[in-house]
């Protein structure tokens, strides 16, 4: 059997080999799809693979995945790394819990449920507010429309759906909406997509005609999904004006903050989510703006009897000691998952509620950089705002696609793009808070340094479709 000390010498040493491979190319090189196979032995075989060749063989991987931590990578709504959530990473792993009971996981309930306390605190959450740690944004979406449907319909979660449930988001939410309506039973086609306005923000006035509408029709509105950071960008719903609609109306309204309802830690930006204490449900991920390692997703209800009537099912050979508040089982959708808390605690505990704050707001002055730089130059066209550390922009009239295609082909840097009504852009994300300004001026550096080395880039006139 494995020496678990040695092997945790190979992982120190792999690690070095992987800070190291950091600093001298911060982009891995591409590994064309069609060849992969080819090109690392990623084969499962019948006979034990002898240590030297093993080591060999984590190290090729380790050097050929996309490295997401460096100043090079602007591609997703993550990235960087914050040391103390890697040390509480690692540390669960090793202790290997399960969130499930108290018996099996001790004092990690204790911290789980001190991170959700504080939470709630920050947005300005009831007493009777609670929480749990889902797997994803994309499941916080989930469990925060499972339990608008079912304060809805409460006999739903026993005969089904017998009653015409119609649901509303903006045209600019994240695509996890569309499969989670099909998953709850409400169906794709219940779902109403709200107009937003020229910077992205879901329009309360559209919000309001259409529930309207479906009242006149014989539907039931049933839930509304708000935004706090859209994935293109980065806007932020107006909660208040929402929130006066679904308290008109009784409509559950869940905050979607998985990329940017992290600055509910922010006192200079926590304004843009000015009402969220009005919603019935927020989540936020630990693992965009703050870093903590993936995932880290949290979803906070403003009424934790929500959490229990849709989530909870009783399991004599499971839950047998201790109270409900301490089997956290009761309140999630999974039984058994992994503790995701411990890695975000050991960053807050270490850094304190000020050191969030400054990660948070760091991401912010990047994004002032770069608009900064994009406004003084005239190369540069402007898609984007203030209050987003989505910053949007084409470079000349060169094809955003293929620039984003060429420059992460060619091992220059990584980064995405994205469409808003009829144009496509360049999305740089500045979530990495290990930057700093210098890494934002040589982003556009090399950005720049690329496009007149290679002239062959297609422009956007040049396209047909």
């Amino acid at each position: 059997m494995s020496d678990i000390k040695s092997d945790l010498t190979l992982f120190n040493e792999l690690v070095e080999v992987l800070i190291n491979e950091e600093v001298q190319n911060p982009v891995a090189e591409r590994i064309d799809s069609s060849k992969l196979y080819d090109a690392i032995d990623l084969s499962l075989n019948n006979e034990a693979m002898i240590d030297d060749t093993f080591k060999k063989v984590l190290r090729e991987v380790l050097i050929s995945t996309p490295k997401t931590a460096t100043n090079l990578f602007f591609n997703q709504l993550f990235g960087g790394r914050q040391s103390k959530a890697i040390l509480g990473d690692l540390l669960a792993v090793m202790l290997n819990n399960s969130m499930y009971t108290y018996k099996v996981a001790g004092p990690q309930v204790g911290i789980e449920q001190e991170i959700i306390r504080q939470s709630c605190n920050l947005i300005g959450y009831s007493a009777n507010s609670n929480g749990t740690f889902p797997t994803g944004g994309s499941m916080s979406n989930y469990m925060g429309l499972i339990m608008g449907r079912d304060a809805k319909d409460p006999a739903c979660r026993l005969d089904g759906m017998t009653k015409p449930l119609i649901i509303y988001t903006s045209k600019e939410c994240h695509y996890s909406n569309d499969k989670n309506a099909s998953f709850a039973g409400i169906g794709r086609n219940n779902i109403r997509y709200i107009n937003a306005d020229s910077k992205g923000r879901m329009i309360p006035e559209h919000l309001e005609e259409q529930i309207l509408e479906d009242i006149e029709n014989g539907n039931i509105p049933t839930y509304v999904n708000a935004t706090a950071g859209t994935t293109v960008l980065g806007a932020f719903d107006p909660l208040d004006k929402i929130a006066d609609v679904t308290e008109k109306y009784k409509i559950w309204l869940h905050v979607d903050g998985a990329y940017c309802g992290s600055v509910i830690f922010s006192e200079k930006y926590k304004h843009l989510v000015k009402g969220v204490e009005r919603s019935n449900s927020f989540s936020y991920n630990a693992h965009k703006m703050l870093g903590t390692p993936l995932t880290c997703s949290i979803i906070l209800v403003n009424d934790k009897k929500h959490l229990h009537d849709s989530f909870s099912n009783d399991a004599d050979y499971l839950y047998q000691t201790d109270g409900d508040d301490f089997n956290l089982g009761k309140t999630s959708f999974q039984c058994g998952r992994r503790n995701d808390a411990l890695k975000f605690w050991t960053l807050w505990k270490s850094v304190g509620t000020l050191g969030l704050q400054k990660i948070v707001e760091q991401q912010f002055d990047l994004a002032d950089v770069a608009l900064d730089y994009i406004r003084s130059n005239p190369d540069y066209t402007l898609y984007s705002f203030d209050d987003s550390i989505s910053v949007c922009f084409n470079y000349k009239d060169i094809d955003p696609m293929a620039l984003c295609t060429a420059l992460y082909e060619h091992q220059i840097t990584v980064v995405g793009f994205g469409s808003f009504e009829d144009d496509t852009f360049v999305r740089l994300v500045t979530i990495n808070a290990n930057n700093e300004k210098v890494d934002i001026l040589n982003f556009f550096k090399v950005l720049e340094d690329f496009a007149k080395k290679t002239p062959s880039l297609p422009k956007v006139k040049e396209l047909s479709f």
